[in-house]
């Protein structure tokens, strides 16, 4: 992709030299700079742009300093963000205290803003930069960008071993900084100065590719980053990066057109694609000419709203009873912007109809083929604009049975809803499910809920009603324990949606807060008002029942005292999450019941500052929780064990198995 700058006042042309056609030997101007404050300087001035919309493309940049880094990006970071030339190309600094956690932060910020606008981050050498391969994996699972400046050993080894180095006796090259090769979309390391140039434009290119976005690593010795260059006035013009939308192919069109129209039983499956593509109107416009329904993974999520007459839920293994139910006797299952994971197929087993085909609208050809789907490589907007008008002329439409049949099913599933979170005893501990549905009652079209892991993606993926198509944020690509604090962070910090005015919750369980609350502190440096509900349930929950079917007996799930025999089914640990959570700063509203939670609730939403709610839920019954998943999800289970608990989830293991099929 080739970026461009139109010359106007809001986009200056990239060539800033003064040579004119008198002087055409005339030296290029230079900028004398330290390796670190060009690239800063360079990153300053770079911008995205997609449908005449222009934004910065790296807005800030989030640090934690050590001596692998203070010197160089350190010191350029004080220089860009102090005087020079007006505001416009400062780079603010936001300051972390756990490296996985900033990057978090950047993927939250990335996500809220469409992919068009990005943040970096800078660490230290040695542990500091080993600590952004989580965080870069789960960018690159999600496809969202993030710009990774981790400091690296001396470039000139002027005495080896450095601190933190790694010494690998068969490679004098290798850093720990390597362990980012496999989750950066793009990687290289920056030995010499003027390497930096075609370096940083290649991540520029990545990152603002919607088919290779990722995280993106340049790999930064701390030697090199200090070292001064004279660098091309031209490395530091405005350049503009163009987000192209990729219309389908005429063949692959015809194709998909004749796929529809001879479907009975069509199905969508709107994943992240749609989002990213802000594609959610022109979904909206092609199920209103078809009547197709529209059922969504984790990412895609709110691609219609849920009171839309053709959204029928989530699907698969988290999925709503009438999408699952429509999957295994779908004769076409449309997919739109999905990498039809595990969770969306349920392990192989969910789309059963023999006769069923695959049509996938994806930006990236390798996604478009999975499943052998007939593929439509294009941008989710464009490939269904394109398939609005090519079907338009030819008066296709569901039959008004199969409409009639998935809309009774949806009301049917609504039903279910309206029992998960009914709240019959106001001075009773709320379940899970309840105080989803207290918060339910409480949101509107403005609110965004922010979670990641444990089981509460299952519930939220199930139950929850999306008003708007931004209120969903839950991250299932990489499912990361601790996201959702910095996350929500980064939301709140998203340009060009005012996202400050509106109230942002992360929902976590006692086991995500533990993971990672570190970011409670930057929330409050800040006065985000941050919105933090805390569901207190004394252990990991999901994995607690996965192991109870799998039959490893809710082993070490937990959070209690070792009992007489080694386990841990003493009493429960006398943690105060909520004492814990204040003394990092937030104010705190405890809630013993359901009465109490609608209040706290109502307050922490009102709240100008950082607040949390904190509430230890009740283990619900059969009646009172969550419907119990609709589909299968395939975790081995022992082949050979003693304990009748395993033997048992094994006969069920391979019942299971039996069903499961390619799709070839």
């Amino acid at each position: 992709m080739s970026p461009t700058s139109p010359a106007s006042p809001a986009s200056p042309a990239r060539s800033a030299s003064p040579a004119s056609p008198e002087s055409p030997k005339s030296p290029t101007p230079t900028r004398r700079l330290t390796t670190a404050q060009a690239l800063v300087a360079f990153l300053a001035r770079q911008y995205t742009e997609r449908d005449g919309r222009r934004q910065r493309l790296i807005s800030a940049t989030w640090g934690i300093f050590g001596h692998g880094n203070v010197a160089g990006i350190g010191q350029a970071l004080v220089e860009a963000g102090h005087g020079g030339n007006g505001t416009a190309h400062r780079m603010p600094y936001l300051q972390g205290r756990n490296e996985q956690a900033m990057v978090h932060a950047a993927v939250g910020y990335a996500r809220q803003s469409g992919r068009l606008s990005a943040q970096a981050v800078t660490t230290s050498i040695g542990p500091g930069a080993t600590n952004l391969v989580t965080g870069a994996a789960l960018a690159t699972i999600n496809r969202l960008p993030v710009l990774l400046l981790p400091g690296d050993t001396f470039a000139t080894r002027p005495a080896d071993p450095v601190l933190q180095q790694l010494e690998v006796p068969y490679a004098g090259d290798v850093s720990v900084n390597d362990c980012l090769r496999p989750v950066s979309r793009y990687f290289d390391r920056i030995t010499r100065p003027e390497a930096l140039i075609p370096a940083a434009l290649q991540a520029m290119r990545v990152l603002a590719d919607p088919a290779e976005t990722g995280a993106v690593t340049l790999a930064l010795p701390q030697d090199v980053q200090a070292e001064a260059y004279d660098w091309p006035e031209e490395f530091f013009a405005e350049r503009d990066w163009h987000i192209r939308r990729p219309a389908p192919d005429t063949y692959e069109l015809e194709t998909a057109v004749r796929a529809i129209r001879s479907a009975r039983r069509p199905l969508i499956v709107a994943g992240g694609g749609v989002r990213h593509s802000a594609a959610e109107e022109t979904l909206a416009a092609f199920t209103a000419a078809t009547r197709i329904p529209v059922a969504s993974t984790q990412a895609g999520k709110g691609a219609l709203r849920h009171d839309h007459p053709a959204d029928v839920g989530g699907i698969g293994h988290t999925g709503t009873a009438t999408a699952d139910e429509l999957a295994r006797t779908a004769d076409l299952v449309i997919g739109i912007g999905t990498r039809f994971s595990d969770f969306t197929t349920a392990s192989g087993t969910l789309f059963s109809n023999p006769a069923v085909r695959f049509l996938h609208l994806n930006i990236t050809a390798f996604d478009a083929h999975k499943l052998a789907a007939l593929p439509l490589v294009a941008d989710a907007g464009a490939g269904l604009e394109a398939l609005t008008a090519a079907l338009a002329g030819r008066g296709y439409r569901v039959d008004s049975a199969y409409e009639t049949e998935y809309t009774g099913a949806k009301e049917a599933w609504e039903e279910r809803v309206e029992a998960s979170f009914a709240t019959p005893d106001p001075t009773a501990r709320p379940t899970q499910t309840q105080v989803l549905g207290l918060l339910d009652d409480l949101v509107t079209e403005e609110d965004i809920l922010i979670n990641a892991a444990g089981s509460l993606p299952g519930d939220l993926h199930k139950l929850w009603r999306t008003r708007s198509r931004d209120q969903y944020h839950v991250e299932y690509g990489y499912s990361c324990m601790g996201y959702e604090i910095p996350a929500a962070i980064g939301v709140l910090l998203a340009a060009g949606t005012e996202p400050r005015t509106r109230p942002v919750w992360a929902l976590v369980g006692d086991g995500t807060y533990l993971m990672n609350p570190t970011e409670i502190v930057t929330a409050v440096q800040e006065n985000l008002p941050l919105k933090l509900l805390i569901l207190q349930n004394h252990g990991y929950a999901s994995i607690g029942g996965l192991s109870e079917t799998v039959g490893a007996e809710r082993f070490g799930t937990a959070y209690r005292h070792r009992d007489a025999d080694g386990g841990f089914t003493g009493p429960p640990l006398p943690v105060d999450l909520a004492a814990n959570a204040a003394s990092l700063g937030l104010r705190v509203l405890r809630a013993a019941t359901v009465d109490d939670l609608r209040k706290a609730l109502s307050e922490a939403r009102d709240a100008k500052g950082p607040t949390c709610v904190y509430v230890e839920t009740e283990t619900p019954d059969t009646v009172s929780g969550p419907p119990p998943a609709q589909a299968w999800w395939d975790v081995p289970v022992a082949e050979t064990a003693s304990r009748p608990a395993a033997v048992k989830a094994r006969e069920e293991y391979d019942r299971q198995v039996a069903a499961r099929r390619r799709h070839l």
